[in-house]
Order: structure tokens, then sequence, then C-alpha cells
């Protein structure tokens, strides 16, 4: 997918403030300690098609206004992903400035994961 120049530069500023996890060290640090929350920022349609296994759903439209509900411990590991890594740059990026502590994104995103053939659910 091609995207806009305006788009990668806003994320590129984001990555910059942010920790991002390759998808290796994603599925280590779940696998090692399971009260990690692993959040897919994906559309509700993509998430329909294939997720993570063991993720949670919350739609980059809607973190802002969920994620206080959901993870109240601003000290909780969050792992987040998208589609290849934009989206959940972009929503690391927030939820850091909301007073998150450790937040990350995880670079490559659900096509990463699938194509290494880690666990999903359809």
């Amino acid at each position: 997918m091609q995207h806009a120049e305006a788009f990668l530069k806003i994320v590129n500023d984001a990555k910059a403030n942010i920790k991002e996890l390759t998808i290796a060290e994603t599925k280590a640090r779940v696998d090692a300690d399971k009260s990690i929350k692993l959040i897919d920022v994906r559309e509700d349609r993509e998430w329909a098609l294939g997720h993570i296994d063991g993720a949670e759903h919350i739609g980059k439209g809607v973190i802002e206004r969920d994620i206080e509900t959901k993870i109240p411990d601003k000290d909780t590991e969050v792992i987040l992903y998208c589609g290849g890594g934009f989206r959940s740059a972009l929503s690391a990026e927030v939820l850091q400035k909301m007073g998150y502590t450790n937040v990350a994104s995880m670079d490559g995103g659900w096509r990463a994961w699938a194509e290494a053939g880690y666990p999903i659910e359809m």
C-alpha cells in the first residue's frame, strides 16, 4: 500500500517518540507475561477477519475514549498493533500523552505476525 507523504511524516514523528517492538519481541513478552495487554487498533472489519490470539480490540478511532475504562492502570504494559505498525505507532504516542507509561507499538503489525505463522484467531 502506498501511503501519503503527510501521513508518513506524522507516523515517523510518532515513531521517534515511542518504543517499538518486533513481532518476535512481542511474542516472547506476551508468552512470558499474561498480564501484558495486547491491543489491536485496526478497524472492526479488519478485526473480524482475523486477529492475534489473545488480543483485545480497541479501534484507533475510539482508543482515546475507551482505554481508561478497559485499562485503568496507566502503568500496565500495553503493546499495540495494527496492519503494519503505522496506526499503532500513532496510537502509542497518544496513549503516552494520556499518561500511559509502558506502551509500545509492534512494528510490522498483523501482516508480519500472520506471515511468521504465529498464533491467530479467525
